[in-house]
């Protein structure tokens, strides 16, 4: 079956299995392979992308569902503000470390950041329940969230 939609701002009509998931598709047909394989069962947030705006975990989120909506990816976030500047301060806050979970973090803080510009730090908790990291202890992401949002409001 063919399913056309916008990834990253762009058009793409892709042949996908009746049963495939965004993931595959992702990963295998359209070689965007930023977005990473962990659980296969949603458990770890590694493989989070933005479906019109909203993370979803593509490992369980139907292809088929993607037909005429918008999909972001953590490759489309090189072309944002916000996520430019939420991964130089990952970077800069030691938030990247094995590396495997972060574009899963990534794609899940700009959403919540475009959702709410200054969230408190039990809201992006609650909204990183999601996302599974084994390397940081998490205090690195929350520190590069708070230069985000601190940098965001010095201009």
């Amino acid at each position: 079956m063919d399913v056309t939609l916008t990834v990253n701002g762009r058009q793409a009509q892709v042949e996908i299995e009746p049963a495939e998931t965004l993931l595959g598709m992702l990963r295998e047909r359209l070689r965007l392979t930023g977005t990473k394989e962990g659980c296969n069962e949603g458990e770890c947030g590694a493989c989070t992308v933005l479906v019109d705006g909203l993370p979803v975990d593509s490992c369980i989120y139907s292809a088929a569902a993607t037909s005429g909506r918008s999909v972001e990816t953590v490759e489309g976030l090189a072309d944002d503000d916000l996520g430019r500047e939420l991964q130089a301060a990952f970077v800069a806050a030691g938030g990247v470390q094995c590396g495997f979970c972060t574009p899963g973090f990534l794609t899940t803080l700009v959403a919540v950041l475009r959702e709410n510009p200054e969230p408190s730090e039990p809201e992006l908790r609650e909204a990183l329940a999601g996302n599974i990291c084994r390397c940081t202890g998490y205090s690195q992401i929350l520190d590069a969230v708070a230069a985000t949002i601190s940098g965001r409001n010095r201009r």
